[in-house]
């Protein structure tokens, strides 16, 4: 049961999924430290070391049954966290206790243990995005071709449409997966390098053996499926690579700000929403209200994961010499953090993209206040076409134009600019229906949205298929 004195990440109990809290949970943790011994225990017995079967028998039926009661004693005594679960694992495995964690240094295997559980956790990571990027796609596809006003400035522009904007939310996401799976694919393992990455513990062990030494350090990194070791480390392994993973984590949370601020903009002039629950409430005193708290929690989340990025270099910048333990107490909560934020981000999105809701009325009287100001350069071509004087009409739309844009702007009326042109004999041949149809001026819009999600969503829904039928379910 909870304790309610205790203080608890709301990152876990109101955010993050099951699966990401799991992965950087004790449990987690801590048998990965043991599969670390068991391998670097395998490799040095193939290798020639006097390291019984019976040994590494014990030790893999142990890698999970962690007494942490034990394991806490030991580091109250102790005052060192991995010397406390190698006795805790000697404990469990009594045969194996005299070659566990033989010739290694502490980061030999929780440095390895992170760079484990970071690729596992940019893996969930990247298949979240995968999944949002599929269901932007499906919103973009689906109102390819509504028109809607653009705007810069935040001030009325030329249209664009509803599907093409969504497609440039997805882009931003697309480039961040491109780079996740740059991280996944080129992440070293700290490898087994000893105490300040010269191997010279394994060198006595393999009496100066250097081939068997290397070979060493090839079985474990192998084991666990890294292409590579880092090309050199101190005691630890570069801790610039901290930097790097959480800067890519980072450029997802900027991708999420910049849409759902957009959706904020949006909900403000009621043409989109996020989804909003039959019981939800809005406000406790104004009853009426539709808050885009999804969306603010977004941001709010995505600040946090920016600004987490800085930690991480300031802690590379100063690693004295082969390494410092300022790193220590420092990345046991920006890593974490950084990785159950994003997966707190990207939960929200995919919610929001399965559920947005437009109202397509209100886009379109936005459009009808505006089109004709914009339209008037075709209207003017149009009128000179139906045989009309170019500078006459130009003329006739400018006083026009500022006769419309005084009631909207002094009187509060709807532009009527249109009705004054229909009124005016010098536009009595322009067809004015056809001339202000919205669908004229959104461009390719519509094409780009299909060309888009057939040369950049489509591979990677084929890529991620699996993960593409995964449900979030909001925790609050």
């Amino acid at each position: 049961m909870a304790d309610n004195n205790i203080y608890t990440s709301p990152l876990v109990e109101r955010n993050a999924s099951k699966e990401m809290a799991g992965l950087f949970g004790p449990a987690r943790k801590f048998g990965t430290w043991r599969r670390i011994w068991l391998e670097l225990a395998r490799a040095e017995k193939k290798l020639g070391l006097d390291i019984k079967q019976t040994q590494i028998d014990q030790m893999a039926q142990h890698l999970d049954d962690i007494d942490y009661d034990k394991a806490r004693k030991y580091e109250s005594k102790f005052r060192h966290d991995v010397m406390a679960h190698v006795y805790t694992f000697g404990d469990a495995a009594p045969k194996a206790a005299p070659i566990i964690h033989l010739g290694a240094t502490s980061c030999d295997i929780g440095d390895n243990a992170d760079l484990i559980i970071m690729r596992d956790g940019l893996r969930i990571v990247a298949g979240k995005l995968a999944c949002l990027i599929d269901r932007l796609g499906k919103f973009a596809k689906r109102y390819r071709g509504l028109p809607t006003l653009g705007f810069t400035h935040y001030q009325p522009a030329q249209l664009t449409t509803v599907g093409k904007r969504a497609t440039l939310w997805c882009y931003d996401f697309v480039q961040d997966l491109a780079e996740i799976e740059r991280r996944i694919e080129t992440l070293p393992m700290r490898g087994i390098q000893g105490t300040t990455g010269t191997q010279a513990s394994f060198l006595a062990l393999f009496n100066g053996n250097e081939k068997k030494v290397r070979k060493l350090n090839e079985l474990v990194t192998r084991a666990f499926d890294f292409a590579e070791s880092c090309a050199v480390t101190g005691q630890t392994y570069p801790r610039k690579i901290d930097t790097i993973i959480v800067q890519s984590l980072a450029l997802i949370g900027q991708s999420a700000h910049k849409m759902c601020t957009d959706i904020r903009l949006l909900a403000n002039l009621k043409e989109l929403e996020e989804p909003f629950e039959k019981s939800q409430i809005g406000s406790s005193a104004m009853a009426y209200k539709r808050n885009p708290m999804r969306c603010e929690r977004a941001c709010s989340l995505s600040r946090l994961v920016m600004t987490l990025a800085a930690s991480p270099a300031m802690t590379a910048s100063v690693q004295w010499l082969e390494r410092t333990l300022d790193d220590s107490a420092n990345r046991r909560v920006v890593i974490p953090e950084a990785f159950l934020a994003t997966d707190g981000i990207l939960e929200i999105l995919i919610n929001i993209a399965e559920n947005l809701v437009v109202y397509p009325h209100t886009i379109a009287a936005h459009i009808a206040a505006e089109l004709p100001f914009m339209a008037s350069e075709n209207i003017l071509m149009a009128g000179v076409q139906a045989g009309g004087n170019r500078q006459d009409l130009h003329e006739r739309i400018r006083v026009h134009s500022q006769a419309a844009a005084e009631q909207v702007k002094r009187f509060g009326k709807p532009n009527d600019l249109s009705a004054r042109l229909k009124a005016d004999p010098a536009f009595a041949k322009v067809n004015l229906t056809r001339v202000m149809n919205a669908k004229q001026y959104i461009g390719r819009a519509d094409r780009q949205v299909d060309e888009f999600i057939a040369e950049r969503v489509a591979p990677i829904r084929r890529k991620y298929r699996k993960q593409l039928n995964q449900k979030v379910q909001l925790k609050v």
